[in-house]
């Protein structure tokens, strides 16, 4: 990198919002021009075809995108041509001291570009970092003298973070560079660490004078980013950087990604199909029925299919509702209005961990594990609220309350449950107390919450589906399309950060829908009957499971996925 001069014979002028300067002894690097001619022509053919602002400060990114890839000749003639600036000559020559290492003439041009900063104590701030930067260099060079004085005479007058101060004389103690690499966390001497250093210099300058570091590849990564937060379909893990999309062309993904084909449908139960849940680590799945039976089934994770594990029998009114522990390991079922009994499995050794029944006037409809995975809560709508431990012992209970739906906190205290006033309250069972949430005007018939535990997810009577902040406690949306009355039909939310909303529906079809989107952005057929419960695995975004009045279960993933499993069974090669 070539220096550019800026001695005090600088005059700058300001030209469309940028810096042209007068000099002409400065580098080609740095955008200035390579003689007055040159620089009078240039001038008039801009004055022929005016530049705008906008168009300047492209230039000035692709300019400083050239320059970090190493091409300076290129740049240089960019800036030439167009008769812009890339940074302004004090700027210039101050990232070239520092770079050197040369922190006396750094602090010199830091001194003239003090006018520049914004901040009021930036100057004092940039200044602490350069002399920081030169006493960890000092010790690690083993000048432990300059590196005193660095310390006494230059970064303690400065008052400006002593607590730091302090920090950086405990490094003297360090008696070889790694060890004090290894208790600073610090890179070392070198182009690295000033990089990093010049990184953190530049945020206290305005973009006119120094472009924030890799503006254009900030820019382009918002612009990717925003394009997948308005795909209706983009349910792949979020890039963190560039190297895996296409600049070339907008982002959009097809719905062929999407889980809109039956993948597998499963006939295992004899009756309806009440429920449905995949477990938190998205291996197993657990499924009801009306038929009596809880059933486990294997989520294979290589071909994306479900197996029958174990079957867990003798819930004499069915299985309405499921929950699982934290750890996996247990399974709860409830049944409807009608069951006063509450079954917890184990999921691992198929034993029976306890069956709870405290009164055959209960009803046991629904159920929630609490965080640390020792105790749940459990409740229905004739007026029982119990907490209890996983041995079925009774903890705490909260009279007449009329369950419909809870959900445990993350907090290992609280609990939101659903009422039969239209409600949702939060209750708290150390402190017995408990304040209103949500109010609907027609019930609600279940809920869920979101993992971030700010969105809840509410399936109201005759209504619809309805989103609510929990927070704020307002009413965000109301998703569009699904048929909802007085049957209970359990939602979720689902794919890469729970970005999507799925709910059954009585007229026999799966909507799905975008968190941001009213309507829905693809509705599934393929049942014949109600569907009473959604499940989106956790695990693997492409995944979502249905179950129905029809008695199956369907297992729902990407056609593009579905294509290349018949391909190669009929012995043809899938494409990618």
């Amino acid at each position: 990198m070539h220096q550019a001069n800026g001695g005090p014979d600088i005059q700058v002028q300001q030209h469309n919002g940028d810096f042209v300067a007068e000099n002409t002894r400065n580098s080609v690097e740095n955008g200035a021009c390579a003689s007055n001619g040159e620089m009078d022509r240039h001038e008039d053919e801009r004055l022929k075809t005016p530049m705008s602002k906008s168009d300047q400060d492209i230039i000035r990114l692709i300019g400083q995108h050239l320059r970090g890839l190493g091409l300076n000749r290129t740049a240089g003639q960019l800036m030439l041509e167009s008769g812009c600036r890339l940074e302004h000559p004090s700027a210039a020559q101050f990232r070239q001291h520092v770079m050197d290492g040369d922190w006396e003439k750094a602090k010199e041009d830091l001194d003239e570009l003090g006018r520049l900063v914004d901040e009021p104590e930036g100057t004092q701030k940039m200044n602490f970092l350069l002399l920081e930067q030169k006493y960890l260099e000092g010790l690690q060079d083993g000048r432990m003298l300059e590196a005193l004085q660095c310390l006494r005479h230059e970064l303690t007058p400065l008052k400006y973070n002593t607590e730091r101060v302090h920090e950086l004389s405990g490094y003297m103690m360090c008696s070889t560079p790694e060890e004090l690499m290894q208790t600073a966390k610090w890179e070392g001497k070198g182009p690295s660490s000033r990089i990093k250093l010049m990184e953190k210099l530049q945020s206290f300058l305005p973009p006119s004078v120094m472009l924030p570091p890799r503006r254009l590849q900030t820019l382009l990564l918002q612009a990717v980013e925003l394009q997948q937060e308005r795909c209706p379909y983009h349910n792949t893990t979020v890039n963190t950087g560039l190297e895996n999309v296409s600049l070339l062309m907008d982002h959009m993904c097809s719905r062929e990604q999407f889980p809109c084909q039956v993948m597998q449908t499963l006939n295992d139960h004899c009756d309806e199909v009440w429920f449905c849940r995949f477990s938190h680590n998205g291996t197993m799945l657990a499924t009801g029925s009306k038929d009596q039976t809880l059933i486990i089934w294997d989520v294979d994770m290589d071909t994306h299919q479900l197996k029958h594990r174990r079957t867990f029998d003798g819930h004499s009114y069915g299985v309405s509702y499921i929950s699982w522990s934290p750890d996996d390991k247990y399974v709860a079922a409830c049944g409807p209005d009608d069951c006063s009994e509450l079954w917890v499995w184990n999921v691992e050794t198929g034993e029976q961990r306890v069956k709870i029944s405290h009164s055959p006037e209960d009803s046991l409809i629904c159920c929630s594990f609490h965080k640390d995975g020792k105790k749940f809560v459990c409740g229905g709508t004739r007026g029982q609220f119990y907490q209890c431990d996983l041995d079925g012992n009774l903890l705490d209970s909260w009279e007449g309350v009329r369950v419909q739906c809870l959900w445990c906190r993350n907090d290992g205290k609280t609990v939101y449950a659903a009422d039969t006033h239209h409600r949702i309250r939060i209750y708290n069972f150390e402190e017995l107390s408990d304040s209103q949430v949500i109010q609907e005007d027609h019930p609600i018939m279940s809920f869920t919450v979101s993992e971030s535990g700010r969105l809840a997810l509410l399936n109201v009577a005759n209504q619809g589906l309805h989103l609510w902040d929990l927070q704020d406690r307002v009413l965000v949306r109301k998703f569009q399309g699904v048929t909802q009355g007085y049957y209970a039909i359990h939602s979720c939310f689902g794919g890469v950060n729970q970005d999507f909303v799925a709910s059954g529906s009585e007229d026999n079809k799966v909507y799905i829908w975008h968190i941001r989107r009213e309507q829905p952005i693809a509705v599934l057929r393929g049942h014949l009957r109600s569907i009473n419960c959604v499940s989106w695995n956790p695990a693997l975004p492409s995944m979502l499971v249905s179950v129905s009045d029809d008695a199956t279960i369907k297992l729902w993933g990407p056609a593009e996925e579905h294509r290349q499993r018949k391909a190669q069974a009929n012995g043809a090669p899938s494409s990618d």
